[in-house]
């Protein structure tokens, strides 16, 4: 019997969550947090919004090194350790369900992970003692296709797992650093409540909360705050695994806009 936990998070800006910015301070809080609210897994499957594939590919390497995929930080950004080691069964397994559910991908044993991974893993997890493997996004960012690579891992026989959509339910990087938009927070919000009630509220169907994802985009200042919608879609596979309204909602502020995070406790077997 498989147990299986979801976690959509926001991971802040590059390294800066490692760096004692103190725009990132709740978040780091509410990661170190989120880690004590899930079993410790066995090993954890990260779907990243800084890889893209023209088909989902997994990391199959049994000791991926790490891509420092961030310019302009200081030094000690490019010296950050995690070096929890590679999962190939689980790569192996994610693979052939997606075969399964036709859905072409491929493993590359040779790709390191990038920062969606190791910065809010290092929070998390510090130890780096739990395998990981990553997921990569498709190129052709379609929204319908994220909730169906989701839908496919959702029978994925893998005991103790944590599936983590490694994204930002605000990102608008312009409107971070520019204050002439006195409507900003405003439109953020919009959005942000649109957002949680869609993975949340329990007043709609599975089939209305497939179809809110799947048209994320005429949702109340979706542009605004997904100019490209990269950091989105890791959400997508993980509602497209659940198949049922996220267990709790975490707002959360990070570099002085509103976030949130979504949680799916494990059950057995299938989370609906």
């Amino acid at each position: 019997m498989s147990k299986v936990s979801l976690f959509y998070l926001s991971h802040g800006g590059g390294p800066m969550p490692l760096l004692g910015d103190p725009g990132h301070r709740q978040m780091v809080e509410s990661l170190q947090a989120a880690a004590k609210r899930f079993p410790t897994p066995s090993a954890i499957l990260v779907v990243s919004a800084h890889w893209e594939e023209g088909v989902p590919t997994l990391t199959s390497g049994a000791n991926p090194p790490l891509i420092y995929d961030y310019y302009g930080f200081p030094e000690e950004s490019y010296s950050i350790e995690y070096p929890c080691p590679g999962e190939p069964v689980l790569a192996d397994k994610v693979r052939a369900a997606l075969d399964q559910a036709g859905i072409d991908s491929k493993l590359d044993g040779e790709r390191g992970f990038d920062h969606g991974l190791f910065v809010p893993l290092k929070l998390m997890y510090p130890e780096a003692d739990i395998p990981c493997v990553q997921l990569s996004l498709v190129n052709s960012l379609d929204a319908g296709a994220h909730l169906a690579i989701g839908q496919a891992l959702a029978d994925l026989d893998y005991d103790n797992l944590l599936v983590i959509g490694s994204g930002f339910s605000f990102h608008n990087m312009r409107a971070f650093f520019d204050r002439s938009d006195t409507e900003a927070d405003a439109k953020n919000a919009q959005f942000q409540d649109w957002l949680a009630e869609t993975c949340a509220g329990a007043d709609l169907t599975e089939a209305e909360r497939t179809e809110r994802l799947a048209r994320w985009d005429q949702a109340p200042s979706a542009r605004f705050c997904h100019p490209r919608e990269e950091h989105l879609l890791p959400l997508h596979v993980c509602y497209g695994m659940a198949g049922r309204a996220s267990d709790d909602v975490e707002p959360v502020t990070v570099l002085g806009k509103g976030s949130r995070m979504f949680y799916w406790f494990a059950s057995l077997n299938k989370l609906y």
